[in-house]
């Protein structure tokens, strides 16, 4: 029987770890935290949370439009009947991430996995120690994997304080909503996080340091994801860089690199991630990370030294949960001798949880525009679609790459309520190499968002045909 050692309790590790108890390995997973890790804890289940409740008030503010009024004649908008209670919708959330966290470790128990409450370092490529409360333990390892995920990444002049001066793992602790959410970064997190206080009801002031919201999103999607803050009010500082931050009074001030100071009431502080690779043995161990600290590894989860795999975001691979869990999963079945295809990041699918939301897999616009490859486009923008007016849904599109020759789907992005769903059945296409004609005779529903994939693939078949006569 295999001994799996396996540090770090997020999907990258639970998922190795019933991966392989199923084939029969002796499985220990030490973690420092809670089981679930930060994607279950702090990150992923809280934070998606918080923006289904933000979609919440978004369909109130909307349902004038369709025709509900409040019953009170003295109000003018049903969205007055009701107020945010932060510190209930905290509550809640931070209840959810706790019985997921029990629930993954309850499965974990019952599978047989050796939990063990510390936190774990190479002694070597065979031993793993943890240092728990009850003293240094030493666990023989045939395997180990390494899934100690990320932190976020903190500006010298910009400390957070757990209070005014925040990051993404200390907002579940504010029991009043911000009046003023002054949020640095625009990326996916700074993004997700701006949107859903902003439709909670805060003004928002989002700090970026490129032109454009999501800068490593579809540029198409991102236009649209700009334009729909600003129509909600949020104000949107672009080409401004932060500097500094300090705690005035019962408020902050952000500074910029160019000398302007934006106050508000909170700050959150969203500049990307550290990896979690300090004290792990690593350089100890010949272990190779890359210049930003990130474990190096191939698409089998190996790392160079013989036994040591990692995965998850220490890997800086694809900062998503599903990739976590799917490295960690290949990692298992090839260290205990399974047949196992590679990690394929061309099959990937992702979401930005804005509203709309914005999903993607496969090729994308900026390798068509860079001509690394070739490949027809074709756009339905959402107004155009029936469900759509239905819902009024207005804003977002979908878009359909394909190749020009055969009509091989080979990528697309969503822009639209529910992406994260109707993103499935354009990775279906591209992960079996579905062509445009094969994706539009399959029915769909009428009316139905998903309509408007159908719509895609026929208008790239008729590309097809004008590019061929």
């Amino acid at each position: 029987m295999a001994n799996v050692v396996i540090i770090g309790g997020g999907p990258g590790g639970y998922e190795a770890a019933m991966v392989a108890r199923q084939l029969g390995g002796h499985v220990t997973l030490i973690e420092r935290d809670g089981v679930g890790g930060a994607a279950v804890l702090t990150d992923v289940v809280p934070s998606k949370s918080l923006i289904a409740t933000a979609e919440v008030m978004i369909r109130v503010r909307h349902s004038r439009e369709l025709g509900i009024v409040p019953v009170d004649p003295a109000l003018n908008h049903p969205q007055e009947a009701i107020r945010v209670d932060l510190a209930e919708i905290n509550q809640r959330l931070l209840h959810l991430a706790g019985e997921q966290s029990r629930d993954v470790e309850n499965r974990l128990r019952a599978e047989g996995v050796h939990l063990v409450r510390g936190r774990g370092r190479l002694l070597n490529n065979r031993v793993v120690l943890a240092e728990t409360d009850e003293g240094t333990r030493r666990f023989p390892a045939d395997m180990i994997l390494l899934a100690t995920g990320t932190r976020p990444r903190e500006l010298p002049d910009a400390r957070p304080d757990g209070e005014r001066i925040l990051t993404w793992k200390q907002l579940y602790n504010l029991t009043e909503l911000p009046e003023r959410l002054i949020v640095v970064g625009s990326g996916v997190t700074g993004a997700e996080f701006a949107n859903a206080y902003r439709q909670l009801g805060a003004d928002v002031v989002l700090v970026s340091s490129r032109a454009m919201v999501l800068p490593s999103e579809d540029p198409d999607a991102a236009a649209v994801i700009q334009d729909v803050f600003e129509k909600s009010g949020m104000t949107i500082m672009s080409r401004s860089r932060a500097q500094s931050a300090r705690v005035v009074g019962d408020g902050v001030e952000l500074t910029l690199s160019d000398g302007r100071t934006v106050s508000g009431s909170h700050l959150l502080m969203a500049v990307g991630s550290i990896p979690n690779t300090e004290d792990l043995g690593l350089v100890e161990n010949g272990v190779i990370l890359k210049p930003s600290g990130h474990i190096e590894v191939d698409r089998m989860s190996r790392t160079n030294a013989r036994g040591v795999y990692a995965a998850g975001d220490v890997t800086g691979v694809f900062p998503l949960a599903s990739v976590s869990a799917m490295q960690g999963r290949i990692a298992v079945w090839h260290a205990l001798g399974e047949a196992v295809r590679p990690l394929d990041l061309r099959s990937i699918a992702s979401n930005v949880f804005t509203a709309p939301e914005i999903a993607t897999v496969g090729v994308t616009q900026e390798q068509v525009d860079a001509g690394q490859i070739s490949a027809r486009t074709v756009m339905v923008e959402l107004k155009w679609n029936p469900r759509a007016k239905m819902q009024a849904h207005y804003d977002g599109f979908i878009k359909l790459f394909c190749l020009p020759q055969t009509g091989i789907i080979v990528g697309g992005v969503v822009v639209a309520p529910g992406a994260s769903e109707l993103i499935y059945a354009v990775s279906l296409c591209v992960s079996a190499r579905l062509t445009v004609d094969q994706a539009s005779l399959a029915f769909t529903i009428y009316p139905s968002l998903s309509g408007s994939i159908s719509e895609a693939g026929r208008r790239l078949h008729q590309i097809e045909n004008v590019s061929e006569g």
